[in-house]
């Protein structure tokens, strides 16, 4: 078991980096095949569920407990870098599609920490149950 500060900053930087090789991923289908730019919003989507539900599960496997607290604590932090990004580098302004992503954000994020919890714990027989041999 881990302190929670490094586990959600792992969960943080692994979901960082995943959103970012999506971001990649869909310029290169962009660029060389005939997709369409209108289809992109539901890539965006997509990736940033796909990071924060992985970011998620890192830290709850990495905590040990609490899954879907440290893994929506991941969420939120990653929220908190977006909107920063947004509001400080493109004048984004606050609207209810905000609150409505962060909220999907704290969910994905303790999914995933709720399923990185349990996959630690699923290899473990409870005490006191004895098998026969």
């Amino acid at each position: 078991m881990r302190s929670a500060s490094t586990s959600v900053l792992t969960g943080l930087l692994y979901t960082l980096g995943l959103v970012l090789i999506g971001a990649l991923l869909a310029t290169f289908l962009l660029s060389f095949t005939n997709l369409r730019e209108s289809s992109l919003p539901y890539f965006t989507y997509f990736i940033n569920a796909i990071g924060l539900l992985i970011g998620g599960y890192v830290t709850g496997r990495r905590c040990g407990g609490k899954g879907w607290y440290y893994g929506g604590l991941t969420g939120l932090t990653y929220f908190i870098v977006v909107l920063l990004i947004g509001f400080l580098g493109f004048d984004a302004p606050m609207q209810w599609g905000t609150i409505l992503y962060l909220a999907a954000a704290f969910v994905l994020a303790g999914l995933g920490g709720i399923l990185g919890v349990n996959s630690i714990n699923s290899g473990h027989k409870p005490k006191g149950i004895k098998t026969r041999r």
